[in-house]
């Protein structure tokens, strides 16, 4: 997949997603279809971060952002609680995902969505969607091309180098002191909604080596 200059002049409105997780992969849709009939399948999503981008002329403005934790009725791996810092007994009280999932189908709506490595944002909507049996095991809860990936601009524009969040949004000169102590499901898609629309001025006029700000804000 490759961008072309000006790909976001099309669209009003942009969602950028992130989610903490567990650290447990998911399973497979054809691992879950064996399972007995009574097996619950564990949650994977433990925070989930969306940030609206709003067309404003030719440039954009941040809109609402909301973030939530989520209980996802499960353990949390150790190396994951040391990326993140969310430990079990924060997610006693949260919700479950079916109960945020309203919330999330409606704040996405028809806009595209802007994940950076977006397959594993995708993998994981897609399992919590099958979860809250919105959908069956093995679809997608949006199609591909609702998809915006800004590994895939980033890397296409800085062949070879580094693709991690914090590596991109480092180049980018963005700052990233708080991803320092832990990671965030708002603070990184706040992060990602950044280097997005960086990245694609930087597409459309080349590289920028002055200040890096765009918000109208």
């Amino acid at each position: 997949m490759s961008y072309a200059p000006g790909f976001l002049d099309s669209y009003d409105r942009l969602v950028a997603f992130d989610a903490e997780t567990t650290g447990k992969r998911t399973p497979d849709a054809d691992f879950i279809k064996k399972q007995p009939f009574a097996w619950r399948p564990p949650g994977i999503m433990i925070e989930v971060g969306f940030v609206e981008l709003v067309r404003e002329g030719e440039g954009w403005r941040k809109g609402e952002a909301w973030a939530s934790l989520v209980n996802p009725d499960g353990p949390i791996e150790p190396a994951a609680i040391k990326v993140h810092g969310i430990k079990p007994n924060a997610l006693k009280n949260a919700p479950r995902f079916n109960q945020l999932l309203e919330r999330v189908r409606g704040f996405i709506g028809e806009s595209p969505i802007v994940a950076h490595a977006y397959k594993n944002e995708r993998g994981f909507l897609d399992y919590e969607y099958a979860r809250a049996k919105v959908i069956a095991w093995g679809e997608s809860a949006y199609p591909n091309d609702r998809y915006l990936c800004t590994q895939l601009l980033y890397a296409q524009l800085y062949p070879g180098a580094a693709k991690s969040l914090t590596a991109m949004c480092d180049r980018l000169v963005l700052d990233t002191s708080e991803r320092d102590a832990k990671h965030g499901a708002l603070l990184d898609a706040d992060m990602t909604a950044d280097a997005l629309v960086l990245l694609d001025r930087e597409l459309k006029h080349g590289r920028d080596e002055g200040a890096r700000s765009w918000s109208t804000e």
